[in-house]
């Protein structure tokens, strides 16, 4: 599957889904830093540098046709560190562009990541865009530490797959579709789901995840992730982070038993030089970090969606 990928920053939603068996076949980013980080590790693949101006016929015009589109929209509005602005605020807000092109595109599957406060900042807004597109969806709130990280980090992951009860529903829509009343025969898509109900929980970090057993002991290997990833100069060993053999095990990732084994450990933080001086673009790389997310959890919905699709 070819996977479009919006709001890249330094490309972990896509290095999760490659290491799945996707391949991606554009980026959309624009900050130039991760830009920059981006032409290093996939110099291969096209990047466009506004969600605002990328248009299914821009993309159709460059040869690009993609079966995924992922993403994790801007989360300062949404998140309880930011102002509250909400989902409409500035930022946030480039989720109706985030929209737009899914609607433009009509891909088979969408992937969105965001800060877990979307969760009451907007989710009943991104589920009604994606049933308005003709998407039925589902949602989690992971924490890092479900992979093994040693720390929490929880974000909302939704996975949305086009309703192929509704065949209207899965053409592609102009980039005016989100504005048009749909009729939706025998109720079919219109209920949206209940952003405040119980279709999500609050992920708990697993068992071993706070164990008092040495990690070194864990089932698994180290993780392979480090601030490598955010180098744009390619001095950082890139081969090492854009590895094709997938670092995880998912046998490895089930519930820990009594032995507190089974969950794939990280053995440290990974070590970008925050207190450190002349470090090249310590500031840009700490950034690109901050804003990212953990491979490991796309990749175990890439994979969940390829076993499904086969």
């Amino acid at each position: 599957m070819r996977v479009l990928d919006l709001f890249s920053g330094i490309g972990a939603f896509s290095l999760g889904l490659e290491r799945a068996g996707m391949t991606t076949a554009a980026f959309c980013e624009i900050d130039p830093y991760c830009r920059r980080v981006l032409a290093n590790h996939w110099p291969e693949v096209p990047c466009y540098d506004d969600v605002r101006s990328l248009t299914a016929e821009r993309l159709g015009a460059d040869g690009i046709s993609v079966d995924v589109i992922c993403g994790g929209f801007p989360c300062q509005d949404i998140s309880v560190a930011g102002r509250g602005a909400g989902i409409g605020g500035e930022r946030s807000g480039l989720w109706r562009e985030f929209a737009r092109i899914i609607g433009e595109v009509g891909p088979r599957y969408v992937l969105v990541e965001n800060v877990a406060a979307l969760l009451s900042r907007g989710l009943g807004d991104v589920l009604g865009d994606l049933a308005t597109l003709g998407y039925d969806a589902e949602w989690h709130c992971i924490p890092a530490a479900a992979v093994g990280a040693p720390h929490r980090r929880d974000r909302v992951w939704i996975v949305a797959y086009a309703n192929r009860q509704c065949p209207e529903h899965t053409e592609r829509y102009s980039r005016d579709a989100r504005a048009t009343e749909w009729n939706m025969p025998g109720g079919c898509c219109a209920d949206v789901a209940d952003a405040a109900g119980d279709g999500w929980c609050q992920g708990q970090p697993p068992p071993d995840a706070r164990s008092d057993q040495p990690r070194g002991e864990r089932k698994g290997e180290p993780c392979r992730i480090r601030a490598d990833v955010a180098d744009a100069s390619g001095a950082g060993q890139p081969q090492q982070v854009r590895s094709s053999r997938p670092i995880l095990d998912r046998e490895a990732l089930q519930p820990a038993g009594q032995d507190g084994g089974g969950w794939y450990p990280w053995l440290v933080e990974p070590d970008v030089g925050r207190v450190a001086s002349r470090v090249a673009n310590r500031v840009d790389r700490l950034r690109g970090l901050g804003n990212s997310l953990v491979p490991q959890i796309p990749e175990l919905i890439g994979r969940a969606i390829l076993e499904q699709a086969a």
